[in-house]
């Protein structure tokens, strides 16, 4: 790709949260600035006021802010090209719909919705596909086949039109995607699109080659799902006389079995996130969860997101964000469907959970632990942190291997108890808590040496004494090093554990 000053934009719609394969879209795009010195802007696209959903627009904001995600101009920062919300800008759009009229690129169609209808269903009957095309706008009401005083009287008496572009007859369109190559479209088979609406608004399509216009965008890095609008795009740059942008179409993210779309239904029944940030519908108060929310760090679902389509040529698969950029190229973007794995989502979370040091952890647990009614110290978090991080893919997950350190156990696992409460378990662990009342310093290696000293001189075996410790100190058969959790708790601790525990379960006849 030639050096130059790219200039990119994602521009999304407020009309409901923020998909994660939106934010991969708008990763892209950041990626491919960041790394050429570009700059990377966000635009507001909400032109259609009917979809408009209060607090969207908020959502999406909140959402990069966690993401990372920077924006250089925006509709939050302002910049050269403001306003960068599409409402703002309509009083814009207008003008150049008319110049589309002037050079015949454009026409006005009076069309009502019923006769519309009347013609689609006719179209039906007939066993044929309606397009609004050539054929068909021969013989209807507009400014091609209207003589220009009728059109000027039904326009001066405030008869309700649309703006239709005029799509050529029969033409190849041939057009690149940076992703996808050569792509070959005939224009027999694309209708007239409306431009501007009855309600005096343009729609997308207009708003959106006109602002990126004039916003100077260079790369044009979408969905997939825009790739049919591309040749209308590239016929108004076109007819604008305008310079094209480089077009990419980013391929769908697919349900973890690659069977279509990855939707928030697939996430609900699947129990995974497809959103950033948790969601509440603000009609029907229904809560989607969100990757925040499921306790995912920032950078480990920005580079899950980014292996979602892109691959760097090599075996490395952890990048912060500078390095991402460093790397990244749309060369490097696959064609096909990417392929959505909840259980590499985790792999990703778990790798990026061991590079943080221990003292970030334990800050990241103790609200987890205040919410419990614990009140304990850092210093003791963070050294139960490094005991039992390696098991986990995220911070509340550390709650179920490591509570034994801030609570005694309230019952023991029946299945371990039946396992392991041998015969022999209440004479020995009465033993073992003479032995470790008298053991001093307390250290886990210390311990660990008497005990093994104790049990070989009584000739126990190893598994019966750790197995039936472990059940009265930790409750189940589970946790780090059993001396270092010993340690840990403390020798008054441990001693209390080792005789409720001998009460609780008894000698066993």
């Amino acid at each position: 790709m030639s050096e130059q000053n790219i200039r990119v934009r994602f521009a999304p719609s407020p009309t409901g949260p923020l998909h994660m394969g939106g934010v991969r879209t708008a990763l892209y795009n950041y990626l491919l600035a960041k790394k050429h010195g570009g700059k990377f802007i966000l635009r507001i696209e909400d032109t259609d006021q009917t979809r408009f959903v209060p607090g969207a627009e908020d959502y999406i904001l909140e959402s990069f802010k966690w993401c990372g995600i920077e924006f250089d101009e925006g509709v939050h920062i302002g910049g050269p090209f403001a306003p960068y919300r599409q409402s703002d800008r309509k009083e814009l759009y207008k003008q150049y719909a008319d110049d589309l009229i002037k050079n015949g690129h454009a026409y006005y169609a009076f069309d009502t919705a019923d006769e519309l209808d009347t013609l689609r269903q006719q179209f039906e009957t007939e066993k044929k596909t309606f397009i609004y095309n050539a054929e068909v706008r021969a013989g209807l009401n507009n400014s091609l086949t209207k003589s220009e005083a009728e059109v000027r009287g039904w326009l001066e008496s405030g008869k309700p039109y649309v703006i239709r572009f005029k799509m050529p007859e029969s033409e190849e369109i041939k057009m690149q995607d940076i992703i996808r190559g050569e792509v070959v479209v005939n224009t027999k088979v694309l209708d007239d699109k409306v431009l501007f609406k009855s309600d005096g608004m343009p729609t997308y399509h207009l708003a959106n080659v006109v602002d990126d216009h004039l916003m100077e965008i260079t790369h044009v890095i979408r969905g997939e799902e825009w790739l049919p609008s591309m040749p209308l795009h590239i016929l108004l740059y076109r007819a604008f006389g305008w310079d094209i942008p480089a077009f990419a179409h980013l391929p769908l993210l697919l349900k973890p079995d690659g069977k279509g779309k990855l939707s928030k239904r697939d996430g609900d029944r699947l129990g995974f996130p497809v959103f950033p940030l948790e969601w509440t519908d603000p009609k029907s108060g229904e809560t989607t969860r969100g990757y925040r929310e499921d306790g995912y760090f920032p950078d480990a679902f920005i580079n899950m997101l980014a292996f979602l389509g892109w691959n760097p040529g090599d075996e490395r698969e952890l990048f912060d964000i500078d390095s991402m950029a460093e790397a990244f190229s749309l060369e490097r973007v696959n064609k096909s469907g990417a392929r959505f794995d909840p259980d590499k989502a985790r792999w990703f979370n778990h790798q990026y959970l061991q590079m943080k040091n221990d003292r970030e952890l334990a800050e990241a647990f103790l609200p987890f632990l205040q919410k419990k009614g614990i009140i304990t110290d850092l210093d003791y978090v963070q050294k139960v942190v490094s005991m039992v991080k390696e098991r986990v893919n995220f911070v509340y997950e550390m709650w179920d291997q490591a509570s034994f350190f801030f609570q005694a156990p309230d019952g023991y696992d029946e299945a371990a108890v039946k396992k392991r409460w041998k015969q022999s378990s209440y004479n020995q662990m009465e033993e073992l808590k003479e032995i470790l009342a008298q053991t001093e310093p307390f250290t886990s290696e210390h311990t660990e040496e008497v005990v093994k000293q104790w049990m070989e001189e009584k000739e126990y075996g190893m598994g019966a004494v750790m197995n039936a410790f472990r059940l009265l100190l930790v409750g189940a058969l589970k946790g780090p090093h059993l001396f270092d959790i010993a340690e840990l708790i403390g020798q008054e601790e441990t001693l209390m554990r080792i005789q409720t525990g001998l009460h609780e379960l008894g000698r066993k006849d």
